[in-house]
């Protein structure tokens, strides 16, 4: 499994987000940890542009060759582009989850509180919490 970026924060259920200590829009992903665990990906489901969404809300799907998980909104906020790049390819969610596999970006609305941070993920992933 790859290291998991200081730089990010997580939530419980394995989206990373970048750009939250920079501005209001940010960056979506899921985790290096739940690519791996659902194998390969070859599918995924993005929410649209313009989309108001909540946190926790349910956005999409990711599809892999062993299941289907959800995708669910880090934070509530509006949808303002997707990664037309992992819906052509969704491979590349598997392999560069942090780089070019990111998913959709959000303008927040609201706040962020509910993250972690990648020392709290780490703790979730590796069963400490």
């Amino acid at each position: 499994m790859s290291s998991i970026p200081e730089d990010l924060q997580y939530t419980k259920e394995h989206e990373w987000v970048a750009g939250v200590d920079d501005g209001l829009t940010l960056t979506v992903g899921i985790t290096a940890y739940a690519a791996d665990a659902l194998g390969d990906v070859v599918y995924v489901q993005v929410p649209e542009v313009g989309s108001a969404v909540g946190a926790g809300d349910a956005v999409g799907e990711v599809e892999s060759t062993k299941s289907v998980s959800d995708l669910f909104a880090p934070v509530g906020g509006e949808v303002v582009e997707v990664n037309q790049a992992v819906v052509d390819d969704p491979s590349l969610v598997n392999s560069d989850s942090y780089g070019e596999g990111w998913l959709f970006r959000i303008r927040l609305e609201g706040d962020a509180d509910d993250l972690l941070s990648a020392e709290e993920y780490t703790a979730l992933t590796s069963g400490e919490s």
